[in-house]
Order: structure tokens, then C-alpha cells, then sequence
């Protein structure tokens, strides 16, 4: 577990899975956690306990990005970190069945909402010597995978994005990351089948489908100080599918 004890952090997608996962985390390891996100934020928070806090946000407003992150600054003085949780996924994201709505709807909450994170605090952590962000993108950005045109999109988008910023800020002490998780058990599966599950574990080399936790042991990890001399990098979580 990294020591994130005197740290803000922020998590955005925090009401659920892999967000709600991460801010528990993250707290557990000593940091005051900002728990964000458009509805269950609040719920996660008062699981939570201690320090925690919860925020409604939808992470494609810039406005509610700004007073989110000045309201934090002008609390506890410093943001330590963030990680960019909040995405979505839809079940009809094929190329021949989605559409214009749809395919916006999931750029604009999976590459946008990390986009408008990243430049709310940016500048606040450049200025204070440096910080960690933590992006989550999916083996669907690395890989191919059926039935997720935009999905795809996004997350790959995530990781050119957050590739290109890591470069640009090393020297400030900014370091900027992504995780690429693959199947987890999260509300993201939705009705899943047995059959397909097992399909899914048969297909991976662990024989094993993740969870919420292994994902944010990731993400609290390069938050932390451990992560220091890492940017720029993928890491995914997936028992071995990319490696394939």
C-alpha cells in the first residue's frame, strides 16, 4: 500500500466500481480524499469516514471542474493528485449501430472528462512542485475488441493524451499515467452471462476476471510516492490479455 498520508487526492467516477474502489483506497493509505462524481460521491464518502468528502460532479462541465478544484484548493490548500475514473460504456457501440448522439455522449465523459481534468489541475500542481495523475483507459484503447467503436476511441484517445502531457510536463514534476484495465467486475458488465464469464476467464491467461480493488491498488500506487520516477506509461491490468 502507498503512503499517501497528508495528500488531497481527488477521484472522479467515485459513486461506484473502479472510482469508488480507488477513493476507499486512497483514503485507507492516509490521503484526504475528494470523492466526485455525478451521483453516489456523497454515499461513498460517509462509507468512507474520517476526512473524506464527496462532491457532485459531471466531469464534462469545465465550470464545475473550476469550482470543484478552487473550492479544494481554497480548503485544504494543495491537490496532491487525481485520478480520472468516471467513463461509461454502451451496449450497442458497433460501428454499424452506433450513433451520432452515442458516440459523442461516451467522447465527451471518456476522453473529455479526463481532459477537462487534467487542465483543471495542471497549473496548480506545476506550480507546487509537481504531482501525480492517473488516467483510466481500458484494454480496448491498446487492443481490438468487438462491439466498442467509440469506447475504443476514447480510451485510446486517453492514452495518446495522457502520453503527450507526460512528456510535455516531465521536467515540472508532473507525472502522468494511465492504467488499462480489462474485464473487472464492476456495474460496467451489467447482465453479464455465466457462459460468458467463463468464456471471458478460459480466454485469460490468470484464468481469473479482476476486481474493482485490483484496479485501484494500481491507481493508489501511482499516486503515490513509489511512482516517482514513473511517467508516460500504460499499465495494464488484465491477467496477461494484451500479452497474448
Amino acid at each position: 500500500m502507498a503512503d499517501l498520508t497528508g495528500k488531497t487526492i481527488i477521484v472522479t467516477g467515485a459513486g461506484s466500481g473502479i472510482g469508488k474502489a480507488a477513493a476507499t483506497l486512497a483514503a485507507a493509505a492516509g490521503a484526504t480524499v475528494i470523492a466526485a462524481d455525478v451521483k453516489g460521491a456523497e454515499e461513498t464518502a460517509k462509507e468512507i469516514g474520517g476526512s473524506a468528502e464527496g462532491h457532485v460532479l459531471d466531469v464534462t462541465d469545465s465550470q464545475g471542474w473550476k469550482y470543484l478544484v478552487d473550492d479544494v484548493i481554497a480548503r485544504h490548500g494543495r491537490i496532491h493528485g487525481l485520478a480520472n475514473v468516471a467513463g461509461i460504456v454502451s451496449d450497442v457501440d458497433a460501428l454499424l449501430t452506433q450513433t451520432e448522439e452515442g458516440w459523442q455522449r461516451i467522447l465527451d465523459i471518456d476522453l473529455k472528462g479526463a481532459f477537462l481534468g487534467m487542465k483543471s489541475v495542471a497549473q496548480h500542481l506545476i506550480d507546487n512542485g509537481g504531482g501525480k495523475i492517473v488516467n483510466v483507459a481500458s484494454t480496448a484503447g491498446v487492443i481490438g475488441m468487438p462491439n466498442v467503436v467509440a469506447y475504443s476511441a476514447a480510451k485510446g484517445g486517453v492514452i495518446a493524451m495522457s502520453r503527450q502531457v507526460a512528456i510535455e510536463y516531465a521536467a515540472t514534476g508532473l507525472r502522468v499515467n494511465v492504467i488499462a484495465p480489462g474485464v473487472t467486475q464492476t456495474n460496467m458488465l451489467g447482465d453479464i452471462t455465466d457462459e460468458l464469464l467463463t468464456a471471458v476467464k478460459a480466454a485469460t491467461p490468470t484464468g481469473e476476471v479482476a476486481a474493482a480493488e485490483d484496479q485501484a491498488n494500481a491507481i493508489v500506487f501511482l499516486l503515490g510516492p513509489g511512482s516517482d520516477r514513473i511517467t508516460g506509461q500504460v499499465l495494464p491490468i488484465d491477467g496477461g490479455w494484451t500479452a497474448q
